[in-house]
């Protein structure tokens, strides 16, 4: 990274405690103590004397003269729980009496299933360490993968597996990394939900004994998100505590297991589900999981969100084309999407009849949703056909595109490429492309199965009609829709005891398929969307822009929903439609006023028939969009304060960013349902510099009364922000800019 991207980032973690320093990987021969050094983080690790890697510390950053001792193993806890389950390895296979989450297992061809791993070597890598286990009998071998943010101190972490007997052997789990937080009374925060009500921030005190989040579904899932948090204490606090916390980057099935061992220790292993798992290496064969990062905070859960955010824009997000190896991505355009209005009643007029009232907005991409395809009228039949409908458009998509630009927008569309539905060209010509156990019944759901994106066939297939699309076609976007789960995960070209390998493959050949498309069309963009969502994590944000966080676009409820999505990923790939009132999900009335200020702590997008908009509606719409571009880039890469929580009932709600060089800030207020005649609470702001002067606008809302026009940064965070009595009432909300002068 270029020193002054480094600088830019260091700005921006300032606020987040002492300023970020520069990274250190070292290793003391001496003690055996490997230690990564990166912003206000320290980790570090040893080979005890029995040889097993150990865990020593990770927390705030250690003095630079500090030495940390050799690794010792800890005591048993009696004879039930030997030294070898009671200490912390890094990475321990099952074997040799242990009774904790292992971090692999392994079956070899003569039955034998104990694996205990030493040291063995290491080297040296850019921010980190290699580090090769051995056995101590056989010739299989784990090599871990160490690597330290110099900015954020975030470690990324992964285990490379590599068969070197001379037979096959079966891996029945395997993990990315295991992490280890000292005994303590600690809150477990996880994030949960189900179609359409995504992203609850569970919270509770963590006990003796296991958690298990994961998906068993083939994909990320609604019901569960691969991010946990641990907070030190009993009482969860968003600006102040220790917070350890950590991602897996993997769209398939996964698991984490939270658990507090014999001693009250807490380890956290997380990578491939091992349920139904059984990956077969042959001799000289390696398997490499995904990767798991790790972070550490002393500012809360707040501070553990803008370190994980700002590490996102820095280091997953996709490059575009022409902004630099280190640049930010930009921005999301803002986009009109045309489902909501026509559904899959698409045709050429209809929808450059959108377009024109889209632009009109100001509106920065027009995307045109499902039914543009094969027989595709109903979610009956069509996909897998992906053909132009030539009774909806007689002249392909050129005119419609063609139209798109004229009105200075780019062109999206959208796609469903790992789905077939039974009534279609393609399932007829190959029923065995399709995920499915030959003989048994072939569950649909939503009249859809899932392609075999494992098999080689199927997955130059999907690339093949995507590569045709996008040449034949000036596409600047897809909307990629994966709009149901596994059933019936067979893969009958391979032997029996393979077939469990399409949980691997099947991501690995999606995530090929990603970064294929994007070498031969580097200016397209992509969304990922699971029927809201479905699949968000960081292994598809490494391809996707974007991403759909939940197909409820209730304002209200959404306010809980991107409060909970903001804890493990930043704003700016958190796409947020405005659509119709009232909403189809929940009946609820609500103004476009509220529902433009909800979407805006987010990327700004609209899904409602715009072609019903009253002209006073267009007009408050234009004037948002207008008002969003201007503080668009504050809003999705500044840093996010939680002012007050929508979650556990609240009649509040309000949030704030702040840019990276403190000039501006952006600030949103909500209110359910005033009681009482109880007016909004004061919101003293966060993160400004307390020596300028930031003078206050609204942006749309509540009309001030009891704030100054100017003051300084000390007055906004002591003092605070006063909305005024007028802010009142059910479903109000207000926004406000302040500007350093």
């Amino acid at each position: 990274m270029q020193r002054a991207m480094l600088v830019v980032l260091s700005a921006l973690l300032a606020g987040l405690g002492a300023a970020a320093q520069g990274s250190a990987a070292a290793y003391d021969g001496t003690a055996k103590v490997f230690r990564l050094d990166g912003g206000n983080v320290t980790y570090a690790f040893g080979v005890n004397p029995r040889g097993e890697l150990q865990q020593l510390y990770w927390g705030g950053r250690l003095g630079a003269t500090d030495r940390i001792p050799a690794a010792v193993p800890k005591r048993e806890a009696a004879s039930f729980d030997s030294s070898y389950t009671t200490t912390p390895q890094e990475y321990a296979g099952w074997g040799a009496g242990l009774f904790v989450e292992p971090a692999i297992k392994v079956t070899f061809t003569d039955g034998n299933r104990d694996l205990v791993l030493h040291y063995d070597r290491h080297e040296s890598a850019t921010d980190g360490f290699n580090v090769v286990l051995k056995d101590i009998k056989r010739n299989v071998f784990v090599t871990l993968h160490y690597s330290i943010d110099p900015v954020s101190g975030i470690l990324s972490r992964s285990a490379t597996i590599e068969n070197k007997e001379e037979q096959p052997i079966t891996i029945e789990q395997a993990a990315a990394a295991a992490w280890s937080v000292p005994a303590g009374h600690y809150t477990l925060d996880y994030l949960t939900g189900r179609w359409g009500g995504e992203w609850t921030l569970t919270q509770e005190k963590l006990s003796p004994g296991e958690r298990v989040i994961e998906s068993r579904r083939g994909s990320t899932g609604h019901q569960a998100n691969p991010w946990f948090a641990i907070e030190a204490g009993d009482a969860p606090d968003e600006n102040a505590g220790e917070v350890w916390f950590g991602a897996l980057a993997w769209s398939g099935s996964w698991r984490i297991t939270v658990e507090q061992d014999q001693l009250d220790a807490i380890r956290v292993t997380g990578g491939f589900n091992p349920f139904d798992f059984g990956y077969v290496l042959k001799p000289g064969e390696k398997l490499e999981t995904p990767v798991f990062y790790g972070g550490y905070s002393a500012h809360g859960l707040g501070g553990a969100s803008r370190l994980l955010h700002h590490y996102e824009v820095a280091h997953v997000l996709p490059r575009r084309v022409g902004d630099g190896e280190d640049a930010a991505p930009k921005p999301r355009p803002v986009i009109y999407n045309s489902w909501e209005a026509t559904e899959m009643n698409v045709s050429e007029e209809g929808q450059i009849a959108l377009a024109e009232k889209a632009a009109a907005l100001g509106v920065d991409r027009f995307v045109m949703d499902d039914g543009w395809f094969g027989q595709r009228k109903t979610d009956h039949a069509g996909l897998g056909d992906w053909y132009v409908n030539s009774q909806k458009f007689p002249h392909g998509l050129k005119p419609l595109i063609d139209k798109v630009h004229a009105l200075h927008m780019d062109f999206g569309l959208w796609v469903e490429p790992e789905m077939v539905n039974p009534d279609s060209d393609l399932y007829r010509k190959h029923p065995d492309w399709v995920l499915n156990f030959p003989g048994r019944p072939r569950s649909e759901s939503r009249n859809q199965l899932v392609l075999n994106l494992a098999r080689q066939d199927v997955r130059d297939y999907v690339l093949g009609f995507l590569d045709k699309l996008l040449n034949e076609n000036d596409i600047a976007f897809l909307k990629w829709d994966y709009n149901r789960n596994w059933s019936e995960p067979g893969w009958d070209q391979l032997p029996p005891n393979e077939q469990k390998e399409v949980y691997v493959a099947f991501t690995r050949n999606l995530y090929w398929v990603l970064s294929e498309l994007k070498k031969r069309h580097p200016k397209v963009e992509l969304e990922s969307c699971s029927g809201g969502g479905g699949r968000v994590d960081l292994g598809i944000l490494q391809y996707a822009d974007e991403v759909w966080p939940s197909d409820n676009t209730d304002p209200f409820d959404r306010l809980t929903q991107q409060d909970g999505f903001t804890y493990a990923y930043t704003p700016q790939v958190m796409m947020a439609w405005v659509t119709d009132s009232p909403h189809w999900g929940n009946k609820r009335s609500t103004s476009l006023q509220y529902r433009m200020l909800s979407s805006m702590q987010g990327s700004l997008g609209i899904g409602a028939n715009i072609t019903k908009f009253t002209d006073q509606e267009m007009a408050t719409a234009k004037r948002l969009i207008a008002a969003y571009h201007q503080v668009q880039k504050t809003i999705v890469q500044g840093d996010l304060y939680r002012l007050i929580s929508p979650r556990n009932g609240s009649e509040f709600s309000a949030t704030q960013t702040v840019n990276k060089d403190k000039s501006q800030s952006v600030v949103f207020a909500f209110i359910h349902s005033t009681q009482e005649g109880r007016g909004f609470p004061i919101l003293k702001l966060k993160g400004l510099d307390p020596k300028a002067e930031y003078t206050l606008t609204p942006i749309e809302g509540a009309v001030l009364k009891g704030s100054p026009t100017t003051a300084s940064g000390a007055w906004w965070m002591n003092h605070g922000l006063v909305t005024g009595d007028d802010f009142r009432g059910d479903f109000q909300a207000a926004a406000f800019r302040l500007d350093r002068k």
